[in-house]
């Protein structure tokens, strides 16, 4: 396969009207399409329409990647969900951009080919696997905006770029939970090439994540407390649909109000710290990795050891019949026999080494020597296996 790209979009809040499906439908003869979904496979040409501007008209999510390894997820959500100026400090031209129009505020997570590897088909995704993060992002679990900011930290560190930038930028806001990240989340970082240990290293400033559970008596102290006429109003939008998400723009701002403050004496640290810390976890668990394998080598070897023993042993309880069956063997006249009658002539010459004394054996093997030496290909496994010639 020469070329692949796959095209897909989902309308989570609204399907499309009629008249939007026509505008898409235009785009495409070939796509599935539907009043929530659109999804595209191409394997040679592209798609005719702009994807950045499907989604800010019609789309609240769209996914694309391509062979040759560039990648990207949009996501669209409500401004009042998430404010544009709280997702701002983690953009980055290599990962992350994030702009508004008509709204809404637009998250781009994006990995250019340049950055990422070859697309791995094994490991493909849908857009179902993400759509998740706008909900996450909704109640205000910023951990997806994070993991974008790391993947620019990756790809600046793989394209070596001056490490006097990396001293200078500093990271944004570390969320709760990076070390235990939701699936999508891990999804995400999967799909945008993130380091593990930078990953990792970055995890060491993070607060545990906070329970999904909500203190129902809290939050319903919490509602009571708005003025009515902004109750009024949410819940005259949530009636008409006009607003999406109503109930996770609550949630957001009572999560806000209760969510843990800043760890006390815990600084910012700066891009360079980072890739500092991620090269020291990366050089320990490298090790750790190491001797584990060393340790798996050996464990290996000395169970391969015991069953040989163990085999020999049970060999060595009658030999009379091995040698017989070694006789039966090279009477068969065939290649996997003789292999066979070899591998037994081994077993046996193994066992004469145990006592330091092979003359018996030695006999015995010269007579079956001068009883078949009009066998070739029996006489060249013999010496293969250096099994002596009287």
């Amino acid at each position: 396969m020469s070329e692949y790209q796959y095209y897909e979009f989902l309308a989570v809040d609204r399907p499309l009207s009629e008249e939007e499906l026509r505008q898409v439908r235009a785009l495409s003869t070939r796509a599935d399409i539907t009043p929530t979904r659109f999804v595209n496979e191409y394997h040679w040409g592209d798609f005719r329409g702009d994807t950045t501007k499907l989604v800010e008209q019609f789309y609240d999510a769209h996914l694309y990647y391509a062979n040759w390894g560039s990648r990207r997820l949009v996501l669209r959500l409500p401004a009042g969900v998430l404010p544009a100026k709280q997702a701002a400090p983690y953009a980055m031209e290599e990962s992350l951009r994030v702009w508004t129009r008509s709204g809404h505020v637009l998250l781009d997570f994006s990995l250019s080919s340049e950055d990422g590897e070859e697309w791995d088909f094994e490991t493909s995704y849908a857009l179902s696997t993400f759509v998740g993060l706008r909900a996450e992002l909704a109640v205000g679990d910023l951990r997806p905006l994070y993991v974008a900011w790391l993947a620019g930290l990756t790809a600046w560190e793989l394209a070596e770029d001056d490490e006097e930038e990396y001293a200078l930028e500093v990271e944004p806001p570390v969320p709760a939970g990076l070390a235990s990240l939701t699936g999508p989340q891990r999804a995400l970082a999967d799909f945008l090439c993130v380091d593990a240990d930078l990953l990792t290293a970055a995890a060491e400033s993070s607060e545990s994540a906070t329970a999904d559970a909500v203190d129902r008596a809290a939050l319903a102290a919490f509602i009571a407390a708005l003025p009515a006429a902004e109750k009024d109003s949410l819940l005259l939008e949530a009636a008409l649909g006009t607003a999406p998400l109503p109930g996770h723009r609550l949630l957001a701002r009572y999560r806000a109000t209760t969510a843990p403050g800043p760890r006390a004496g815990v600084k910012r640290r700066t891009s360079a710290q980072l890739l500092d810390a991620a090269y020291h976890h990366r050089t320990e668990r490298r090790q750790r990795e190491k001797v584990a394998r060393v340790a798996a080598e050996q464990a290996r070897t000395r169970a391969a050891a015991e069953a040989r023993e163990a085999h020999l042993d049970r060999l060595a309880r009658n030999t009379g019949k091995a040698w017989r069956d070694i006789d039966d063997l090279i009477a068969q006249q065939k290649a996997a026999a003789y292999d066979a009658a070899i591998a037994l002539l081994q077993d046996l010459r193994d066992i004469q080494a145990r006592t330091g004394c092979t003359a018996d054996f030695d006999r015995r093997v010269g007579e079956l020597r001068a009883a078949h030496r009009s066998k070739p290909s029996l006489m060249q496994r013999f010496d293969s296996m250096a099994i002596p010639n009287p």
